[in-house]
């Protein structure tokens, strides 16, 4: 059943509205058309069929639209039901004015267009046998005379009726036209709303919750235990930074630092859970996962493209005048977490929580700038495919025991006589370069450079 305020109920109470008078106007027009076509078949100054006919054809409409409004909540069946009558009397009228042809043609064409615009093929079936019914009915009680050809006293009055008629739907198509080219409008206007909301309403959540969000299922207030890698990240020296800047060159930095690595997490399949300031909480498994190995190599296949992305960020900081380079730091844990809708039925927030994610924001805090700080867990799924180095264990607050931990390298596919990337810093020197970002007309300059510089260094050997 249709709900107040819902379109259906908007749509009910329109046509409740606008259907009985529409249906008024119609058989004001239909019954002025047959009584005057009626009227050259009377005999008057004395009671007959004809005459009461030609005084029920003026009280017909009212007593069809007051029933019409009488039972307003069941339309349909009225309306029906009505038509079927309105298709009985003029077969009547046909038979009392002696099956004049012309007439009865034209009375046929009323009820048929009506039917069609109304209610479609089956409608017009039923009220054309309604309207031969009434047509042979009549036999039983009155008395007629075949005269198909009839004059033009009983033709012309139908023929006018008809044309009104025909006037009459025409500007009521056009007014439905109208109607519809300006609900065609509103429509358009309000799509393109939505579009825009939608677009501003999805910067909010990452593309998983969003798809989750937009799949057509209920969202619930439930959560679910599975195992899952949490990723965090800050800006070391982030802080210092901001009491330096302007607030518009501060938060152009910023945008940029986290549009850059939104994109990376979009990438490689991750969840943003969060901004904290600098910071970034991304998560791994849910709502959509590939596995728990492949989730892991992931994360971490992020956070190396994370860091390599960081360099880039810091040549062009400096362009700018922020000399001290900004170091990204970052954790990365796996282990059993809960996961779900946490709050209220009237505010959600999907997000995770448990021991395993204090751990992985707990080796971002620990880890060295520029690096990347795994547990154990992550490692044991990842070894095989990236190197790492034993950090040894490490205290970190909240936990009585010491952690184990590693500290990523690169893909082992990168290592070796495959090396591409190479970043190195110590006092005086600064080396990094991404061998595939190089472009084929740069790597003889960049060649000679390194020969020039590696001469140089060592004639300072002594």
């Amino acid at each position: 059943m249709s709900e107040v305020g819902t379109p259906e109920a908007a749509i009910r109470d329109k046509e409740a509205e606008e259907t009985p008078l529409n249906e008024f106007y119609f058989r004001v027009l239909v019954s002025i058309a047959a009584a005057s076509t009626l009227i050259s078949h009377i005999t008057w100054g004395e009671i007959n069929f004809p005459l009461i006919f030609f005084f029920f054809l003026f009280l017909y409409p009212v007593i069809a639209y007051f029933i019409t409004k009488k039972f307003i909540f069941h339309l349909k069946l009225v309306t029906r039901v009505l038509a079927i009558t309105d298709a009985f009397f003029l077969g009547t009228l046909v038979h009392i004015i002696d099956f004049s042809l012309l007439p009865a043609i034209l009375f046929l064409t009323i009820i048929v267009c009506q039917a069609l615009i109304t209610g479609g093929p089956k409608k017009c079936g039923e009220d054309i046998l309604a309207y031969l019914f009434g047509l042979l009915s009549a036999f039983v009680y009155y008395d007629t005379h075949f005269n198909p050809i009839g004059d033009i006293a009983s033709s012309l009055p139908s023929l006018i009726g008809i044309s009104f008629y025909f006037i009459y739907y025409s500007l009521t198509i056009y007014n439905r036209i109208l109607e519809v080219r300006a609900q065609a409008i509103a429509l358009h206007n309000e799509q393109q709303d939505l579009r825009m909301k939608t677009w501003n309403l999805s910067r909010y959540v990452s593309p998983q919750v969003w798809k989750v969000i937009f799949s057509g299922n209920a969202i619930k207030l439930e959560t679910k235990r599975k195992q899952m890698t949490i990723f965090f990240s800050d800006i070391k020296g982030f802080s210092e930074l901001s009491e330096q800047l302007d607030p518009s060159e501060l938060n152009e930095i910023l945008s940029e630092y986290l549009t850059e690595m939104s994109n990376i997490v979009h990438r490689f399949g991750g969840t943003i859970d969060k901004f904290i300031g600098d910071a970034i909480m991304v998560f791994y498994g849910d709502p959509t996962t590939k596995g728990l190995k492949q989730d892991c190599v992931a994360c971490v296949s992020m956070a190396i493209e994370m860091k390599r992305k960081m360099k880039d960020l810091q040549l062009k900081w400096q362009s700018h005048g922020i000399s001290t380079p900004l170091e990204i730091r970052m954790g990365i844990n796996t282990g059993y977490c809960t996961v779900g809708n946490f709050g209220t039925q009237q505010r959600l927030d999907y997000t995770v929580i448990g021991t395993e994610v204090n751990l992985a924001s707990r080796l971002e805090s620990v880890s060295p700038s520029g690096e990347i700080l795994i547990s154990q867990a992550s490692y044991d799924l990842i070894k095989d495919v990236i190197m790492c180095r034993d950090s040894g264990l490490v205290k970190v607050k909240g936990f009585a025991q010491p952690i184990q931990t590693f500290q990523v390298t690169d893909f082992r596919q990168n290592l070796g006589n495959s090396q591409t990337y190479f970043d190195h810093r110590t006092d005086g020197f600064s080396i990094y370069m991404d061998m595939e970002k190089i472009k084929n007309y740069d790597k003889e300059k960049v060649l000679k450079m390194l020969l020039v510089i590696a001469t140089k260094l060592k004639s300072k050997i002594t």
